[in-house]
């Protein structure tokens, strides 16, 4: 699966403004919500349960929120730059600042492990990254993304 069969260019922002892990969370979760047709407050509620367990920081400056809603028929993913950084409590104690926001169905846990996987494959990618970093704007981030997922 490739990650532009699941991410709309609606679920990317841009310019995270948030400085701490909750308000990313709502910045990322509302585009979502709005595209999913579901409450992003609930979105919000099930990626804080999930934080609890641990941190989706997983270092390298990169965020994987996820979780499962009974609600959901299909996956939604959603993207963002926080080009300040964020303390996403993540493994490496370091700035947070690319996300990826995954939201699958309850009962898709092989779905769900897959599109996590290829998510985190992509982001080992340094020059990938520092691309991610630099891009102004929506169209510009969703084309490096479209060009990386081409050739993964």
């Amino acid at each position: 699966m490739k990650i532009l069969d699941v991410l709309k260019p609606d679920a990317i922002v841009a310019d995270l403004k948030s400085q701490d892990k909750i308000g990313i969370l709502e910045e990322l979760a509302t585009p979502v919500a709005r595209i999913a047709n579901l409450d992003a407050e609930q979105i919000v509620r099930v990626l804080r349960e999930r934080e609890r367990l641990g941190s989706t920081g997983i270092g390298g400056g990169i965020g994987i929120p996820h979780g499962k809603l009974k609600a959901l028929d299909n996956l939604v993913l959603g993207f963002g730059i926080s080009r300040q950084g964020v303390d996403f409590e993540s493994m490496d104690h370091r700035p947070t600042h690319i996300f990826f926001l995954l939201i699958t169905p309850e009962n898709s846990t092989g779905l769900h492990l897959k599109v996590l996987a290829r998510i985190s494959r992509i982001l080992k990618n340094e020059p990938f990254k520092e691309r991610l970093m630099a891009a102004s704007g929506v169209d510009e981030l969703y084309n490096i993304l479209a060009e990386e997922d081409e050739d993964f």
